[in-house]
């Protein structure tokens, strides 16, 4: 019989980490829990592996456990599913757990564009970023491309770059795609902006003809909230202090930073920087607050005063995660999360891909 999440939800937090923890102990070595770095620190004291999305890509498909809790949003559970062994169930806390991000670029958009503009001559090579759905990245792998994490998408946009008369399209997220590309030396003028809510992309035959890299009309709800104002204040008000910023955040911030670079990245980057160094980071707020704790012998700051929360992320408590726990102890199973076959198929070259260059 299943156990009522309104149950559980009726548990004080403490009460609610103190069963999970039980039932985490009932099941051993059954069940294996991702975190993801944006996850409250609660739920991620509670995993066995933490990372960033490449990393827990990786790792995924590494794990051995009959069950395997993924404690992040659902299109990273849709990898980790892709990723594993048929006999294993991964299982999302919380459905609602979804990104703003990956609901902005569907598989019929994605279809409708490539065939657009290969109407056009061109001979499109897709890139998706992990933050899409399953359907997009089947879509991606049909095509032959790739999928990419902030962490590997330079290595994976100069191979694409590399593969002669193809043209690459970036989706879904515009600013990861044109930093990382800018970087490597397309132009901007070389970067025009497809829009899915336009049937022709909006930026004009010759645009499209003359680009080297597309960019799809996305973005991170979250990085997109700092802006060139909030480096302003930190230059103005502390020169001394370093801006490290995520290269989901615009053009313009990431041109006006130190330096910009991946979860990981920036991970790493605090860790070995100088005791008594002061840094302003823009990512995601909670990842932020725990590197400022893990390193008390220096000053990090959120680049921004606005709370840079991914709240969809955040829907992954301690009351859901007790919940499918102790579901799982029952014997019962629920919000698993299976990608149909033919999907799994043709998403996994995409994602085998990116394994294979990273």
């Amino acid at each position: 019989m299943p156990i009522d999440f309104a149950t559980i939800r009726e548990l004080t937090q403490d009460q609610a980490l103190e069963r999970t923890q039980a039932a985490r102990a009932e099941l051993g070595d059954r069940l294996t829990i991702l975190g993801h770095h944006y996850q409250a620190d609660e739920i991620v004291k509670l995993a066995d592996i933490t990372g960033d999305s490449l990393e827990l890509s990786r790792r995924a498909a590494k794990v051995s456990s009959e069950y395997i809790v993924f404690c992040g949003v659902h299109f990273m559970a849709e990898s980790a599913d892709m990723l594993t062994a048929f006999h294993q169930k991964v299982i999302l806390p919380d459905l609602a757990a979804g990104c703003s991000m990956a609901d902005m670029a569907t598989h019929e958009e994605l279809e409708s564009a490539i065939e657009y503009l290969e109407s056009l001559g061109l001979s499109i090579l897709p890139i998706t970023y992990v933050n899409s759905s399953a359907a997009v990245k089947k879509v991606v792998g049909a095509h032959g491309g790739v999928v990419c994490t902030s962490t590997n998408a330079p290595k994976i946009v100069t191979w694409a770059l590399g593969q002669t008369g193809k043209t690459v399209l970036f989706a879904p997220d515009q600013h990861l795609g044109r930093n990382t590309s800018f970087k490597l030396g397309v132009s901007l003028d070389q970067m025009p902006l497809w829009d899915p809510k336009i049937h022709d992309g909006g930026a004009g035959e010759d645009a499209y003809r003359n680009a080297r890299v597309i960019l799809w009309k996305g973005h991170c709800s979250v990085h997109t909230r700092m802006n060139k104002s909030d480096v302003d204040h930190w230059r103005a008000t502390d020169p001394e202090r370093k801006i490290l910023v995520h290269p989901e955040c615009t053009f313009e911030v990431t041109q006006s930073a130190d330096l910009a670079g991946s979860t990981s990245f920036i991970i790493s980057e605090l860790a070995k920087a100088p005791a008594g160094s002061k840094w302003a980071v823009g990512t995601e707020v909670n990842l932020v607050k725990r590197m400022a704790a893990l390193h008390p012998d220096k000053d990090i700051q959120p680049l921004s005063k606005i709370q840079c929360l991914c709240s969809t992320m955040f829907r992954i408590d301690p009351w859901h995660l007790c919940w499918v726990l102790e579901n799982l102890v029952e014997g019962v199973v629920v919000n698993q999360i299976v990608v149909d076959e033919e999907t799994r198929q043709f998403a996994t070259q995409a994602l085998d891909r990116m394994l294979e260059l990273s």
